[in-house]
């Protein structure tokens, strides 16, 4: 897999993850080194653009595409190992992430010793030094390990970190470790832009384009291949960015900009949100093994998301040689044209809420299309509470004042002439309160469509057939059942709540929400299956 004079081999462990295709792809391309990948992945596939790349060609087809470490080096007698294998961090699993970071690192780590290897690169992370609590600005590599990390994905990671730096120099291998931060480009599938900003928005991050990541795991081998370097970097951590920092939520409205979106203007606060995520983490950690994929909402995720987190590459830039070769711009710029199938001219251009909603002036009001029409409504709702359910009037003394007011108002609105002290005041026609035939016929039309679509339900559930409706009819009437134990003014509130924001929520983030519910139902219907088998065995 690579060419020119005598051949030089390394490996690149979790070669099929995405910085580490890249580090593959640019390995190759210098022409000097042959890679062999190792990966737990069963076999190799390749993404459209990697068919014509030379990762598309192989020197060893017979090679086997996973094997433990000591089988990946021997037989070819690798010289450098880049480690680079983890799983996802979403996955807030601590047996996972021991059994890869800590004790696969260790593995990692024996078979180098015991094949001779010269030189082992390993990928850590900038979240060894982060606790979740306290932001880091221009952090550097003598800040310690916090006491409590922020999920066991960076405690893990901080272990292998130390079990890493403590092999320097055993048998002969040198090693060093490489953090970088933030990393995005082509091919992340865990850069999802948001629609809203969590927390207040002013949290600065640094980021890094992940052809960046590949030259500086190449800049560290380099330095660690000659005598000088090696006294400098042997068992160092280096810190690694595109040295741009930038607010973090600046960056995904620069993403959503170049998608054709708007950029996401709606601030939520992370106390609202990490009961959310702590609730989506837990429901992930009794449905994953039914094939629920793993959520990006987890606390975990919320603290990176709403911290600031930049790191200084001072140390890295004069002891390895570091230095971006692809700027923010234009990593950006390359990372919205592989994104190219997410932008706006390929969505659809009318959501299922606006449909469901009769696509008028009641849905532009609902889903906030106009600001002004939406605020004022639900500014009155807000006055109509306060003055149904904290004045202490009952409620038909309290629609009896609202009547009069109303009375009063058209009465006074009615005597006003048309003009005062120059300014026109709009009249209101007779038949300006009159439903006309269409309207009449119309509301006749859903109130018959409605009758015909329950009696549709009914019919459809004497079948005993359609589990997916059954699971419907019954979420509704549980959610009537709530409803029941809950007061007016309790309903009243969750009414213009969900009113104003659920159907705005829905429609920003609608095929998550949608696939999210596919999901679960997917997980039901295992269970149901599952419980039905160990019924039709008891039998």
């Amino acid at each position: 897999m690579g060419g020119g004079g005598e051949e030089r081999w390394c490996l690149v462990t979790g070669g099929r993850g995405f910085a580490a295709r890249h580090l593959v792809e640019m390995l190759l391309r210098s022409d000097i080194w042959c890679v062999r990948v190792a990966d737990l992945a069963p076999s190799i596939s390749l993404d459209p653009r990697e068919r014509t790349a030379p990762l598309a060609t192989p020197s060893d087809p017979a090679a086997p595409s996973t094997s433990p470490p000591i089988y990946a080096i021997g037989p070819i007698s690798s010289k450098v190992v880049f480690h680079m294998a983890a799983p996802d961090s979403s996955i807030n699993n601590h047996q996972l992430h021991y059994s890869v970071n800590v004790e696969g690192t260790k593995n990692v780590i024996d078979a180098c010793i015991e094949c001779k290897v010269k030189r082992l690169i390993y990928t850590s992370s900038p979240s060894v030094v982060f606790d979740g609590v306290h932001g880091i600005f221009n952090g550097d590599e003598t800040m310690p390990y916090p006491d409590k990390f922020n999920d066991s994905y960076s405690e893990t990671k901080a272990e292998g970190e130390k079990l890493v730096v403590k092999a320097n120099g055993r048998n002969g291998l040198l090693t060093c470790c490489i953090r970088p931060s933030s990393i995005f480009g082509p091919g992340d599938r865990l850069l999802v832009p948001s629609l809203y900003i969590i927390g207040d928005g002013n949290n600065v991050n640094d980021f890094t384009y992940v052809e960046n990541v590949a030259h500086a795991h190449i800049c560290a081998e380099q330095t660690l291949a000659s005598e000088v370097g090696a006294k400098k970097a042997g068992g160092q951590a280096y810190f690694i960015t595109n040295m741009e920092p930038i607010k973090f939520w600046e960056f995904m409205s620069l993403i959503l900009e170049g998608l054709g979106y708007k950029r996401p203007s709606t601030k939520i606060p992370v106390t609202f949100m990490m009961p959310i995520a702590h609730m989506v983490e837990s429901t992930y950690k009794l449905l994953s093994r039914y094939g629920m994929p793993v959520p990006q909402l987890t606390p975990s995720r919320i603290r990176l998301l709403s911290c600031n987190r930049t790191f200084n590459c001072s140390k890295a830039k004069d002891q390895i040689g570091y230095e971006p070769i692809v700027s923010l711009k234009d990593g950006l710029e390359n990372t919205i044209e592989s994104y190219s199938h997410l932008k706006a001219e390929h969505k659809k251009t009318t959501s299922k809420a606006y449909l469901c909603l009769g696509g008028g002036k009641i849905a532009n009001t609902l889903l906030w299309k106009d600001q002004k029409q939406s605020v004022t409504a639900l500014l009155l709702l807000i006055a109509i509470y306060y003055y149904l359910f904290t004045s202490g009037y009952t409620l038909i003394t309290a629609m009896a004042k609202l009547l009069s007011f109303v009375a009063l108002f058209l009465f006074i609105h009615g005597a006003l002439p048309k003009k005062i002290f120059g300014y026109k005041i709009e009249k209101m026609p007779p038949s300006y309160f009159n439903i006309s035939a269409e309207q009449a016929r119309s509301l006749a039309c859903s109130a018959t469509y409605s009758w015909n679509n329950g009696i549709g339900i009914l019919r459809s559930l004497c079948k005993g057939k359609d589990w997916s409706l059954m699971f419907k009819v019954i979420i509704f009437l549980l959610s009537l059942n709530v409803l029941g134990m809950m007061s007016l003014q309790t309903i009243y509130k969750i009414g213009v709540f969900i009113t104003f924001f659920a159907f705005y929520v829905y429609e920003k983030w609608e095929d998550a929400i949608d696939n999210s519910f596919n999901d679960a139902f997917s997980c039901l219907l295992r269970l149901k299956s599952e419980a039905t088998q160990r019924l039709l065995k008891h039998k």
